[in-house]
Parts: C-alpha cells; structure tokens; sequence
C-alpha cells in the first residue's frame, strides 16, 4: 500500500478506515487512494511538499506554507488521517486539534503570541497592517484572559473558546474605524 503500482487490498481498506475512526467508508478510500496515487508521481509510496502544491486548491490558501509542514512526507494512511479533520463526520474536537496544530508551527505543544500573529498576518495579507493586527490580537487575548506574553496549550485553546473565532466566525473586530473580516480557517 502507498505506492501508485501497489493495489490496495480490503485489509488495506479496513485498515485505513480503522486509522481514520471510520470517518470515511470504504468507497471514499478507495477513491482517495486514486487521489494519492495521481499525486504521488514518482510512485515513491508518499508525497512531497511540492506534489501537495499541484493541487489548486491547496496552493492557493493562505495557509498553505503553514500546512505544508505537516502533509509533507505523508504516506497514504497518513493522508487520509489528515484529510480526516476536513471530513463532514469529523468531530469539533478534531478540527480544532488540526486547527492548533497550524497554529503550533514549532510543534512544541504552546501556542504564542508571535504564533497567532503570524496565522493572522497569512489570513490578512496586505489588507492589515502589522499594528491592526497585533491590536485585534491583543484584544481578542484580553477578551479570553491572556496577555501577549501567554502561551495557549490545546486546552486553553479548547477551553476559551479561542478556536470558535477561527472555526465558524473568523476574526472580526473593529480596527482603525473599519471592520475587519479574515475568514478564519479556509480549510475547515
């Protein structure tokens, strides 16, 4: 399993469904199996970086650099366990972990400040300026509790709500006189 020559067998199909919590059936596999395979051009059983980028969809999203680092290297039962989080059946929870997970660039287990910054900057892009953004930053972290010095664990970003701003109403806030709209996570 995993190389564009391989087959996949109805073990290998078991099996995924079985990493994925049965979040897709075995017909969606199968097809994504499909999906993998035109992807992984080089039948080297994963895909890179730059084999993610061929997808339209992906390349243009904000943030798709921040994404790149953890799709990069995936093999197939991989792939379908992160594409998992953007299935209708996936649970709040799991979207807000792979929400964290963006947000966690070092993978250290803490969301910062300067991390949430820069997924706001991506978000943005030139429609904000660098002050508006840590403003509304600021605030929205006053409004939860936090000070700019706080680091968020996955259970305060769970517990305060924090990730109900990026999952279903983006960050909206008055800056400057102007309202200001950056759907949140464009993914999910």
């Amino acid at each position: 399993m995993g190389t564009a020559s391989s087959i996949l067998t109805q073990y290998d199909i078991e099996e995924v469904q079985e990493h994925c919590n049965n979040l897709f059936s075995q017909q969606e596999i199968v097809s994504l199996y499909q999906r993998f395979c035109q992807l992984d051009r080089n039948a080297k059983g994963f895909i890179s970086a730059d084999e993610f980028l061929s997808v339209p969809e992906f390349a243009m999203n904000p943030l798709s650099q921040r994404l790149l680092k953890m799709v990069d290297g995936l093999n197939f039962k991989d792939f379908v366990a992160f594409l998992s989080a953007f299935s209708a059946k996936a649970s709040a929870q799991q979207k807000i972990e792979l929400i964290f997970k963006v947000y966690d660039s070092d993978r250290n287990g803490k969301v910062s400040f300067k991390d949430m910054l820069e997924v706001l900057k991506d978000l943005s892009g030139p429609f904000m300026s660098d002050e508006q953004r840590e403003e509304v930053l600021s605030q929205v972290l006053r409004e939860a509790g936090y000070t700019k010095d706080s680091y968020l664990t996955l259970d305060d970003f769970i517990k305060e709500g924090l990730w109900e701003m990026v999952l279903t109403s983006g960050w909206s806030k008055k800056v400057g006189g102007k309202k200001s709209h950056i759907k949140g996570f464009l993914l999910l």
